[in-house]
């Protein structure tokens, strides 16, 4: 435990003195007139705001189907209303969590606790890097073309800084247009950042569906990711990533056939098994079956839990943990469109969503990549046209990018409706709170019960809003916070 802490507080003050060398350095361009040449400013005291004037033909281009931008904007708006409710929610239920049941874990160091490339470890660098500047394009571009679409002026593009590293961009419409908009509209343009993330991501997710119809094992057998200690599989020598290729000279080419090869066997019968190592050495090994049944009542699981589950006493089990075919590193990212998904299509639009949630857990996973090196040697290109034309390693370059940028798209989307200011879920709550006002109000007009004065209306939205940010965000600090406490 000391141990831990020290290193935590190391990580904090390598942390703390970069951010100061940082400040002293844009300070100094800030006098000396550098960031007026570079047409910069400093925000929240070290974020660097970088303006640029391009992008603004295109902008205006792409917004020209004004009809098809409103459209799009009130779809973005229904998503993400939504979205917010479910992120609202989530915020609230790790708030409750964590004050009934505080987490014992080792708190996280400083470094996993940004969200920045090469310094979170589960957020590598180059593809980090990439991935956040074109979601952080994607999601300005949707503010952008929606302020357009409206009729709104935006006055120049932008990225945030903190050193060479991005931290955000932004899209400028001038803000007295912005202001005398429509609440609608307002609400719609504010919708359009996140809902375009959620939307990228989810065509990359259609795109990494195609990529896993090209990608074949090349053994076609199942390999094993964890071994038990002391089951069986341990005891015979075998180690975690080591590949099944039969037992009792019976071939192993999917789980289903171990499922069934082993629905022939009781605890303590014993079995050759021949696996390839990672190394690539064939070894044949002999295990005995431990009891399934004791095994599971071992760990804490009832008899209850045991029955409905079919899991009788004397059932063989080998000790082996994430039985998986060649193909699942590229399964594993594509889901329900992987062409081995089993379910129909009712079922794949069903997992669909909770899909893109669990997305987000792979690179904490699998210790910051996307697929296990392991299983990523596992697949080739298949035969098909376009797996001959492009080759392996061009497919799991794409199936690299694609997924990066996937998951910072959700990452971004997910955080940005987070319902407090400064964050697009702020603003939208803060516009819905005056819409409801403004319902109240004209309610009570109709039933002559009251009639409020409309700076009532705006003063009380404005504060609600500010004390539902200040809540949210104690909430948030608390829950990133209580490990170390």
């Amino acid at each position: 435990m000391v141990g831990s802490w020290g290193s935590v507080q190391a990580d904090w003050t390598v942390l703390f003195a970069l951010l100061i060398g940082w400040y002293v350095l844009i300070k100094t361009w800030e006098r000396n007139g550098t960031l007026d040449r570079w047409n910069a400013t400093r925000a929240l005291g070290i974020v660097l705001m970088v303006r640029t004037q391009r992008g603004q033909r295109f902008l205006d281009w792409m917004a020209r189907p004004r009809s098809f931008w409103r459209a799009y904007g009130e779809v973005s708006l229904w998503v993400c209303s939504v979205s917010m409710l479910v992120v609202g929610l989530v915020v609230l239920l790790a708030f409750i969590t964590s004050l009934i049941s505080p987490p014992t874990a080792t708190p996280p160091s400083a470094s996993e606790l940004v969200a920045v490339p090469g310094i979170n470890p589960v957020i590598p660098l180059g593809w980090g890097v990439v991935a956040f500047v074109v979601s952080l394009v994607i999601h300005e571009f949707g503010h952008g073309l929606l302020a357009r679409g409206h009729g709104m002026r935006v006055r120049s593009f932008g990225l945030l800084q903190l050193g060479p590293l991005p931290l955000g961009a932004f899209a400028e419409p001038q803000s007295d247009e912005l202001m005398r908009a429509p609440r609608r509209e307002r609400l719609r343009m504010f919708a359009a950042g996140p809902a375009t993330n959620l939307f990228a991501a989810f065509v990359m997710l259609l795109m990494l569906g195609g990529l896993a119809t090209q990608l074949v094992a090349d053994e076609d057998y199942i390999h094993v990711q964890g071994i038990v200690l002391e089951g069986g599989a341990d005891q015979a020598g075998m180690q975690p990533w080591d590949t099944l290729v039969s037992i009792d000279g019976q071939p192993v080419h999917t789980t289903e056939d171990f499922r069934a090869i082993l629905s022939g066997y009781s605890s303590n019968d014993t079995v050759d098994m021949v696996v390839i190592h990672q190394n690539g050495t064939r070894e044949t090994l002999q295990a005995t079956f431990g009891d399934k049944h004791q095994h599971y009542l071992g760990l804490g699981w009832s008899e209850e839990v045991l029955a409905n589950l079919e899991v009788e006493p004397g059932d063989p089990f080998l000790g082996v943990e994430g039985l998986s075919e060649g193909t699942a590193g590229i399964d594993r990212l594509a889901g329900p469109l992987s062409p081995r998904f089993e379910g129909t299509w009712g079922q794949r639009a069903l997992s669909l969503p909770f899909h893109i949630l669990t997305i987000l857990l792979i690179p904490f996973e699998m210790g910051g990549v996307a697929i296990h090196p392991f299983e990523e040697a596992l697949m080739v290109a298949g035969d098909g046209l376009v797996g001959g034309l492009l080759g392996t390693d061009v497919l799991m370059f794409f199936t690299h990018l694609l997924f990066w940028l996937m998951w910072v798209n959700i990452l971004l989307g997910f955080t940005n409706l987070i319902p407090m200011v400064p964050f697009d879920g702020g603003h939208m709550l803060r516009d819905m709170l005056h819409a409801f006002l403004s319902g109240v109000k004209r309610l009570g007009r109709k039933l002559k019960l009251w009639d409020l004065h409309p700076m009532w209306v705006d003063h009380l939205s404005t504060r609600a809003s500010s004390y539902s940010s200040l809540v949210l965000l104690m909430m948030l600090l608390f829950t990133m916070f209580i490990p170390y406490l």
